[in-house]
């Protein structure tokens, strides 16, 4: 199998990655399928695979930043 070349935030370039469960339906994760979890070969950080597209809050409940200004008074930014 071939090891792909991943960026590792461990080692702060790309390093090559191994999956932790390289064997069929030896990942407890995944029985039926690809093991999710690798890992990098040079310092062992972690990469989860296939985690699906992130969800973006919306508008309405992002929060207001509050900022300090030269008086030491509060501001808020909308």
């Amino acid at each position: 199998m071939m090891l792909p070349t991943r960026y590792c935030t461990g080692c702060g370039t790309q390093q090559l990655f191994e999956q932790f469960h390289a064997e069929p339906g030896s990942c407890p994760d995944a029985p039926d399928g690809d093991c999710p979890e690798w890992g990098c070969t040079a310092c062992g950080d972690a990469l989860i695979t296939g985690l699906g597209e992130p969800v973006c809050g919306s508008a309405d409940i992002t929060s207001r930043a509050a900022l300090s200004d030269r008086t030491g008074s509060s501001r808020v930014l909308d």
